[in-house]
């Protein structure tokens, strides 16, 4: 492309694309061995292509947003089902009605933090989330709400899927593959709010957890929203009193319940500085 800023003498491969659409229509132009491979979608599907689609998706968020100059992000994990609060009568349950609080919550703490990001330029401290309904949508929402920008990792779902019309169209991403998306949520991360939430806030929650307790991650400001719910659904204190965790992995999170709370755990957080090793490849 004449904007390359490589300086090469080899033939663009958006030129060949544009130019084998006009090559003439034979029984060999017609086979799909033709094709050139890095636009035949699908080549590029074949299970022995996995590693490269692995890699492609690893790939295209981590140079978008380095193009975009995001730095650092402070990453919200939560339930998609978990109406706002002038909804909570759709909600399915009372429970989840109940809950509904806690979008409020999240779409003040996202904007409270993207205030505090916009005064240092914008650049660190930017709101991620799923990039879905309920908690995911608080976040993106309250980013917005402060006029700032904000990132959305959706993944593809059997049941229709879409980003929530609060991301930033730009920081909005699409992954096959959960394993790279949750790489993507924590390669940047300078803080974690998990929300309540089900299986997949579960399972975001204690990987991040199990990356910092094994040193495989720096230890950083990881926060839960409602004491309660999360007491209610694991016995933190029976792990520690098992054996089976440390009664010191008990301080590698706070509880609170408000996004003020939170704002305020982040600014004092004491292990802040504690280096604990990083993520593979950081």
């Amino acid at each position: 492309m004449k904007d390359d800023p490589r300086n090469h003498p080899f033939r663009d491969s958006h030129q060949d694309i544009e130019t084998a659409r006009h090559i003439p229509d034979t029984p060999q132009t017609r086979a799909p061995s033709y094709r050139l491979a890095f636009a035949d979608d699908e080549f590029l599907c074949r299970d022995e292509l996995r590693p490269v689609r692995l890699q492609l998706e690893l790939l295209k968020p981590q140079m978008l947003l380095d193009e975009a100059g995001i730095a650092s992000t402070v990453v919200l994990f939560g339930g998609a089902r978990i109406p706002e609060p002038a909804k909570r009568d759709t909600a399915r349950t009372p429970t989840l009605a109940d809950l509904s609080k806690y979008y409020d919550e999240a779409r003040e703490f996202a904007r409270l933090m993207t205030l505090k990001s916009l005064q240092s330029g914008g650049r660190e401290n930017v709101i991620s989330t799923g990039g879905g309904p309920g908690v995911m949508e608080a976040g993106n929402r309250g980013a917005a709400d402060a006029g700032g920008a904000s990132i959305g990792l959706n993944i593809v779902l059997p049941h229709e899927q879409a980003p929530n019309e609060y991301v930033t169209p730009g920081l909005c991403f699409n992954f096959h593959y959960f394993g790279i998306r949750k790489m993507h949520f924590l390669m940047r991360a300078k803080a974690v709010a998990v929300f309540p939430g089900g299986f997949g806030t579960l399972d975001e929650t204690f990987e991040a957890l199990t990356l910092i307790q094994t040193g495989r991650m720096e230890r950083i400001p990881f926060l839960l929203f409602g004491e309660a719910f999360w007491r209610k659904i694991i016995n933190w204190d029976a792990l520690a009193e098992a054996g089976t965790i440390s009664a010191e992995d008990l301080d590698l999170f706070v509880f609170v319940e408000t996004a003020q709370q939170a704002v305020a755990a982040i600014e004092t957080w004491q292990g802040a500085g504690e280096k604990r090793g990083s993520i593979p490849g950081r």
